[in-house]
């Protein structure tokens, strides 16, 4: 075969994109490690936290949530039994007037959702709400 300047061409794109791509290989981070990386390995209490989850949801696709805290600075929220646990982070400046985030997540089934907020102070503060999935959801 000889190597024209259109093959080497479509040969260096191929590389560039297969080099692009997620390694499948990979797995994916379990919860424990992900509450550890976020809390830099710091205990966790309870306190300045309000998450609020429906006890049933009838469509695990689209499930709604709401977490508040009057002094975060940020938020970590993980749904323990998916397959990847992280769901979202919000993150909150010294000029927030709302400490808040609602939003839809997508659940499993029958699992438990938690939300870790990092204080103004430095700490972490957990709450948890477990939520029932009827139908639907995300693998099954």
């Amino acid at each position: 075969m000889e190597l024209t300047r259109r093959s080497a061409i479509i040969l260096g794109a191929s590389a560039l994109f297969v080099t692009g791509l997620p390694k499948q290989g990979a797995a994916a981070a379990t919860s424990d490690e992900l509450i550890a990386a976020f809390t830099g390995g710091a205990e966790v209490g309870a306190g300045d936290i309000k998450l609020t989850a429906p006890e049933i949801a009838e469509n695990g696709n689209t499930v709604p949530i709401e977490v508040s805290s009057g002094t975060a600075t940020e938020i970590l929220v993980l749904a323990m039994g998916n397959p990847t646990p992280s769901v979202a982070t919000f993150k909150f400046g010294t000029l927030a007037a709302s400490r808040a985030a609602s939003t839809r997540i997508r659940l499993a089934g029958t699992q438990d959702v938690v939300a870790i907020a990092k204080l103004e102070d430095g700490s972490f503060v957990k709450a948890s709400s477990t939520v029932k999935v009827t139908i639907g959801g995300c693998g099954g």
